[in-house]
C-alpha cells in the first residue's frame, strides 16, 4: 500500500477533524505594538456597515474548511483548529474575533456576505453543535444540537442554491436539515467512510461525497448514492470544489490522481502534472465571481492559488 493510502486509509474520520497523521501548530505571533488587535471597517461591503476585530498571525494550523467571499474576492476564509481567520490580498493574515473553536464544518451563505455556518468543538471540550454567524464570524450562536445529542459535523455542506438545506457527517452517521439547520434527520447512508460534502451549485437536490472509496453523488438530497467516477473509484478523494457558476467544472484531489480537473459533472477526470509540489491537498474552494481562480489548504499549513482553472498552482503561504 502506498504512504497516501496508508495515511488517509487509517485516520479517515480524523482527516477532517483533529489529524491526519502529525500535528501541525499555529504559531501566534506574541502581542506588540505590530501585531496588535486591529478594528477595521467594512463600509466598502454593500451587504455591511459592522466592523470586525482582526489580530495578525504568522500561521495557521489544520485548515478544516475554505471559501472566497461573495462580496470581496480579495477575502480568504479558512476554517482552522484555533477558529476562523481571513487572508487578504493573499499576504495578509488575521484571527477574526475571539473564537478559538476547533472549526471542523464550515460553509458560507451564497449571497449574505456575513453569514457562515460551522460545528465542531471548543477548546473547552464538547461540541458545538450547528451554529451561525451573521457578523463575519465574530460571533456565533447555535442554532441546534443535532438528531443525536449535540453533534460535530466532521463534514458539512450548506446548499449555495438553497442555504436552508444542510448536511452534516456526525461519527459516521449522515443528517440533514431542510430548515437552515433548525431541525435535523438521520439520512440513510449506504456511503463509504466520507471525507468531506459538497453541495450541488447549481441543483438544490444534488450533494457530492468525497469517500475513502472514490467520490460519490446523490440527486435526491442524500437519499441514495451512487459511485460518480471510475476515474477516482477505488481510492481515497480526499478534497472536491466546483465551480459556481458552471457545475460541470469541478476540481479534486485524490490518491489515485493526486489534482485533477472534470468539465462533465465529475465523471471523468484530467490529472494535472506537477501541481503543488507534492503536497497532500485537504481543502479546495473556487471564487465565485471568477471560476479561473481556486485556492488550495495543504496537510502541511501550505496556500496555494490557481488563476487558470487549476491548471497551474503558486504557493502564497
Amino acid at each position: 500500500m502506498n504512504p497516501l493510502a496508508k495515511l488517509i486509509g487509517g485516520t479517515v474520520l480524523l482527516i477532517v477533524g483533529v489529524t491526519m497523521g502529525l500535528f501541525w501548530l499555529a504559531k501566534e505571533s506574541e502581542p506588540n505594538s505590530q501585531n496588535a488587535s486591529v478594528k477595521e471597517s467594512n463600509d466598502s461591503n454593500p451587504t455591511s456597515s459592522l466592523s470586525e476585530v482582526l489580530t495578525p498571525i504568522q500561521a495557521i494550523s489544520h485548515v478544516h474548511g475554505l471559501a472566497v467571499d461573495v462580496a470581496d474576492a480579495s477575502r480568504l476564509y479558512l476554517a482552522t483548529h484555533e477558529g476562523l481567520a481571513v487572508l487578504k490580498n493573499d499576504t495578509e493574515l488575521y484571527r477574526i474575533g475571539d473564537n478559538r473553536s476547533d472549526l471542523m464544518g464550515f460553509s458560507i451563505h451564497p449571497k449574505d456576505a456575513k453569514m457562515f455556518f460551522s460545528s465542531g468543538h471548543p477548546p473547552t471540550g464538547g461540541n458545538l453543535g450547528f451554529q451561525k454567524s451573521t457578523d463575519g464570524g465574530m460571533t456565533w450562536k447555535k442554532i441546534s444540537g443535532g438528531v443525536r445529542g449535540v453533534a460535530d459535523f466532521h463534514a458539512m455542506s450548506v446548499s449555495l442554491v438553497n442555504p436552508d438545506i444542510v448536511y452534516g457527517l456526525d461519527e459516521g452517521r449522515l443528517q440533514r436539515s431542510m430548515d437552515g439547520g433548525k431541525k435535523w434527520e438521520m439520512v440513510k447512508n449506504t456511503l463509504p467512510q466520507v471525507i468531506s460534502l459538497v453541495s450541488c451549485t447549481q441543483n438544490e437536490s444534488m450533494v457530492y461525497a468525497a469517500t475513502v472509496n472514490g467520490l460519490y453523488r446523490s440527486v435526491d438530497q442524500g437519499e441514495t448514492w451512487a459511485n460518480l467516477s471510475e476515474n477516482l473509484s477505488g481510492a481515497a478523494v480526499v478534497s472536491v470544489a466546483m465551480s459556481p457558476r458552471d457545475s460541470m467544472k469541478l476540481i479534486s484531489f485524490s490518491e489515485k490522481l493526486g489534482m485533477a480537473r472534470s468539465d462533465d459533472g465529475g465523471v471523468t477526470w484530467q490529472k494535472m502534472e506537477g501541481a503543488l509540489n507534492g503536497e497532500i491537498v485537504m481543502n479546495l474552494a473556487i471564487d465565485g465571481g471568477n471560476p479561473e481562480i481556486a485556492y488550495a489548504a495543504t496537510r502541511g499549513n501550505s496556500l496555494y492559488k490557481s488563476v487558470d482553472n487549476g491548471v497551474t498552482w503558486n504557493k502564497i503561504r
